[in-house]
């Protein structure tokens, strides 16, 4: 088979170089200039563990390529995919789809035989519709047809996700377009990935109804935490022993400094627009979003709280700055308002991440010193923040923590920290939610 993927960003970019490993010709577009000269120089412009490999295997073969004229990719191709950006509209929080309709036009202009056109990109219901109005106005005469096909990837683990999915959605309305789409999966229908064909909207909607449960599971152990710490509880514990219900499941029940990443802030706040727009509105959703957005941006009161009420003169080292590790993603991160605010407070910012500094540089203050590696972060601070739990941190030493720093406050937004050997080693700990494990640590007196 042969299909052409427009857009070489996060989710074309993955998704093409899979289907090449499928064994299908794939022709990837990209309009912007600087990310096509990369491509074609084997230079991966995202972080994405395995990604560069897959891609080089695939462009070695044949399989993969990538260009900027869209007439020569869709020549021959069964499936043309869109999947451009879908970002947040400025003033109202829905899904800005200008994108979107743009590749559909300039699709509808150059194609010549029948084919499959698919949205990847993450967008509302209704987008599919309107799509097969913008192509049938533009070529009244086209043969086509149009399908919905979200995707499902996580960063960090998109290539196993994708090769080794939960599910496959698709949402489609013509047998022929659904023979086509079958054909393309069929590596995955072979080891038994469940393949579900649906209508266009309900394809649409399981996307942001997935994202906004997901967001919601993890906000609702957020606020968890906060009990647990009032009620001396251990939100380990806690969700621990609710995730081991099989109907609840052990998956995003990590208590943090809140939700970030091109995901969930942005489909959230449009399913919060789309459930408006529609006539029933989302209240738990709506509250999802409110709760989350306030909880990034009291993260700071908490490191200056536990610095004794003040920053100023302080100096902070922050490890992990990207909004979950295994990526470079810095969009709606929360260290972004962690380090704006302690700055503005007075401290002076050292900071540290193994692959999101070069994306960091354009979105924190100038004063931010960026650092070689944690220890360096850690050598003479006043006090040391955990923000995205990237695996090496986990392996620091406590007494090797305790004789770099200057001052003695850790505070782990990520709870990657043993409470007991950190109280060992003479730090004063806080952590998220750990109201009885941090009791437990502290020294008794008689």
């Amino acid at each position: 088979m042969r299909i052409a993927m427009i857009g070489g960003g996060y989710v074309g970019l993955v998704s093409g170089a899979c289907f090449a490993e499928f064994g299908i010709e794939v022709a990837l577009v990209e309009t912007d200039a600087g990310r096509l000269a990369a491509l074609r120089e084997g230079r991966i412009p995202i972080y994405e563990p395995g990604l560069d490999r897959l891609v080089a295997e695939n462009v070695a073969a044949g399989r993969l390529t990538f260009g900027d004229n869209l007439q020569a990719a869709v020549a021959g191709a069964e499936a043309v995919f869109i999947a451009v950006g879908t970002p947040t509209r400025r003033g109202d929080g829905h899904a800005d789809l200008s994108y979107v309709y743009a590749a559909a036009e300039q699709v509808a202009k150059v194609m010549t035989d029948y084919a499959v056109i698919v949205t990847k990109s993450t967008v509302p219901v209704g987008t599919g519709r309107r799509i097969a109005e913008i192509v049938s106005q533009v070529r009244p005469d086209l043969e086509f047809d149009v399908a919905s096909n979200p995707e499902f990837l996580r960063e960090g683990s998109a290539i196993g996700d994708f090769m080794r999915p939960d599910r496959v959605v698709i949402g489609v309305e013509s047998e022929r377009a659904r023979e086509v789409l079958r054909r393309l999966y069929r590596p995955l229908y072979l080891i038994e990935a469940p393949i579900v064909f649906t209508e266009l909207e309900t394809a649409e909607l399981i996307k942001y109804a997935a994202n906004a449960f997901l967001a919601m599971k993890i906000t609702f152990i957020n606020e968890v935490a906060d009990l647990c710490e009032k009620v001396g509880a251990d939100v380990h514990d806690v969700a621990r022993g609710i995730g081991l219900d099989g109907r609840i499941g052990r998956k995003f029940l990590h208590a943090g400094p809140g939700f970030g990443g091109s995901c969930f802030p942005k489909d959230t706040l449009a399913m919060v627009r789309i459930a408006q727009d529609a006539g029933a509105p989302s209240r738990l959703i709506e509250t999802v979003v409110s709760v989350n957005d306030a909880r990034k941006a009291s993260m700071a009161a908490r490191i200056i709280a536990a610095c004794g009420g003040h920053v100023r003169g302080l100096t902070i080292g922050i490890l992990g700055l990207t909004f979950k590790p295994e990526t470079d993603d810095m969009r709606e991160a929360p260290s972004i308002p962690i380090v704006w605010r302690l700055t503005e407070a007075g401290a002076k910012l050292r900071v540290y991440d193994p692959e999101g500094m070069a994306q960091a540089r354009d979105l924190l203050p100038e004063s931010v010193e960026y650092c070689t590696d944690a220890t360096d972060v850690t050598t003479g601070a006043d006090a040391l923040a955990v923000v995205t739990e990237w695996n090496e941190f986990r392996s620091l030493p406590p007494a090797k923590l305790r004789a770099a720093m200057r001052g003695r406050v850790v505070v782990d937004l990520r709870n990657i920290f043993d409470p007991a050997a950190m109280r060992q080693a003479g730090f004063d700990y806080h952590a998220i939610g750990r109201g009885a494990a941090l009791s437990a640590a502290a020294p008794r007196t008689a």
